[in-house]
């Protein structure tokens, strides 16, 4: 396991955080951004969230990463305690580029599990491996996860990460990325029912 190598206070518009960076055995930095006295902590509000340029930066429609993110980091400062893991595998994990490829293909009529097949890609490429060296660095004993994503909650039990609970985050959906939200719910098996993605665009 590799340690932080840097640690501030970063203050956001969600409020005040305690950021820290590591780096994993592939150069890549990932931040863990924390509110309150994790260390020791059971039943820890966490977020464990991959990088998303396109939504974050650019506002991307097409996804509900960004306000996830946002949700998140609101959620761990009214809580008073917990942390969100920012990871960089964009994509979820197939890279930048491969994303854009991927949107290509989703235009002409692909789903986005159809579109990564197409191009020869793994459904989901994401490892969380860091996210495990980051919970075990800041001696988080159990989490309460923010996610709709039965695989992430699995990957982290399954390297001795003990989820506690999970917390739905469904939010961030509109009238462009509800056909992407629902192949989630129905063949990736997210954990939200595929008719409250179409109440929630209904109202956006």
């Amino acid at each position: 396991m590799t340690n932080f190598y840097a640690h501030t206070r970063l203050p956001t518009e969600h409020g005040e955080f305690d950021v820290r960076v590591l780096i994993d055995a592939e150069g890549r930095e990932h931040l863990a951004l924390s509110v309150g006295d994790v260390d020791g902590g059971e039943d820890v509000l966490c977020r464990v969230h991959s990088e998303c340029l396109t939504s974050e930066v650019f506002g991307s429609l097409k996804c509900d990463c960004a306000a996830q993110l946002e949700a998140a980091l609101s959620a761990i400062q009214r809580a008073g305690r917990g942390v969100v893991l920012y990871l960089r595998q964009e994509g979820r994990g197939i890279g930048l580029g491969n994303k854009i490829r991927a949107y290509a293909l989703q235009e002409a009529g692909a789903d986005t599990l159809e579109a990564n097949r197409q191009l020869g890609l793994p459904d989901d490429a994401r490892s969380y491996d860091v996210a495990v060296d980051m919970l075990r660095a800041l001696g988080v004993v159990s989490v309460q996860l923010l996610t709709n994503n039965p695989l992430k909650i699995a990957a982290l039990e399954a390297s001795g990460v003990r989820v506690s609970g999970r917390r739905k985050l469904l939010t961030g959906v509109n009238a462009v990325n509800r056909g992407y939200l629902e192949t989630k719910a129905i063949r990736m098996g997210h954990l939200y029912d595929a008719r409250s993605v179409a109440a929630a665009a209904a109202q956006a």
